[in-house]
């Protein structure tokens, strides 16, 4: 059987959100999908605590490091640490529209010079055999989406760009916030779709709004693949059917109970070794989204995240509020 690509569905990057602890929980879920990790600037790769930055659990393959930074010699250098730590891919940044990446001149910023984006991929493939790839926007503040979404796709395409992942929308450097650019901008998939209409020859990954198996499928008919983002985070379990139906699997989905129990083994290890109850636990609140009892799992994780002694007795308490006959789904 031919294999299916693991970008078929993969789950962003997201700042706070998708670190190494919300990863091991999503792989508890999705065998499958490609995860991302948070973007990890060049300047901490290079002068900061590299084991508290690229560590991760070797169950979380396949996994991407993002990387943000504008200088292709120094994006080559961490793209060879990233791929030395055995990363399966590496991503730039061309989409993150903060301020901490606009002082930078990073980020967003780089869809205004799309040829220094095609040296930066050109430097970055030339020095790791995974795969390099680029995360952009449609364009940002005046700029026209189809001219400068084409043109950037075209430079990081030249230079090498494996995969192409686009969140169809702009992005507003000026007036709006990181949150308001992630909803105010509207969503325009025809750009995007005509992308991979007129360079047939790239991979191009659809990105923004999609949460459902019908947005899934609506954009597996004109491109590539699809990632997924915010959604994930709020309701994990959205990935629950994603092995079976996009994958090929056999296997049963999981129940929220089978992964919040493999959570126990791990907060158990984590914290052994001094990882704070509280760095995992933030991300297991939407573990029951939309099943009864949820709200009283979310309170019980929030009041106990603190607690340093018996850290598996507070989840185990948690999970024995939700009935077990609610606590599985039908995928």
């Amino acid at each position: 059987m031919e294999q299916v690509p693991g970008y078929l569905v993969s789950i962003a990057p997201m700042m706070k959100c998708t670190d190494r602890h919300f990863r091991y929980m999503l792989r508890q879920i999705s065998q499958n999908a490609l995860l991302y990790t948070e973007m990890v600037t060049t300047e901490a790769i290079l002068r900061g605590d590299q084991d508290r930055l690229l560590k991760y659990d070797a169950s979380e393959h396949p996994v991407a490091l993002q990387l943000g930074g504008s200088d292709p010699a120094t994006l080559a250098e961490c793209a060879r640490i990233g791929a030395d730590w055995g990363y399966d891919e590496i991503n730039l940044n061309v989409g993150c529209p903060s301020d901490r990446v606009q002082s930078g001149r990073f980020g967003a910023c780089l869809m205004r010079d799309p040829d220094l984006v095609g040296r930066c991929v050109e430097h970055m493939a030339e020095a790791v055999g995974i795969p390099v790839t680029v995360k952009s926007r449609l364009g940002v503040d005046e700029q026209d989406e189809w001219l400068s979404l084409s043109k950037l796709a075209r430079c990081a395409y030249d230079g090498g760009a494996a995969r192409h992942i686009v969140h169809a929308r702009k992005a507003w450097l000026q007036g709006l916030s990181p949150k308001q650019n992630r909803e105010v901008p509207p969503l325009r998939y025809d750009i995007v779709f005509r992308l991979k209409t007129e360079m047939p020859d790239a991979t191009i990954v659809a990105n923004g709004g999609i949460s459902t198996s019908g947005d899934i499928n609506a954009q597996l008919a004109r491109v590539d693949g699809v990632m997924l983002g915010r959604a994930v985070y709020q309701d994990p379990f959205i990935l629950a059917p994603i092995d079976r139906h996009y994958f090929e699997s056999g296997e049963r989905a999981p129940l929220q109970r089978d992964v919040a129990a493999a959570m126990l083994k791990y907060i158990e290890r984590e914290t052994a070794g001094g990882t704070p109850l509280r760095a995992i636990t933030r991300h297991m609140l939407g573990l029951f989204q939309g099943l009864p009892g949820a709200r009283a799992w979310r309170r019980c994780l929030s009041e106990t995240a603190h607690y340093t002694n018996n850290p598996v007795q507070v989840i185990g308490s948690a999970i024995d509020r939700i009935s077990s006959k609610d606590a599985g789904i039908a995928a």
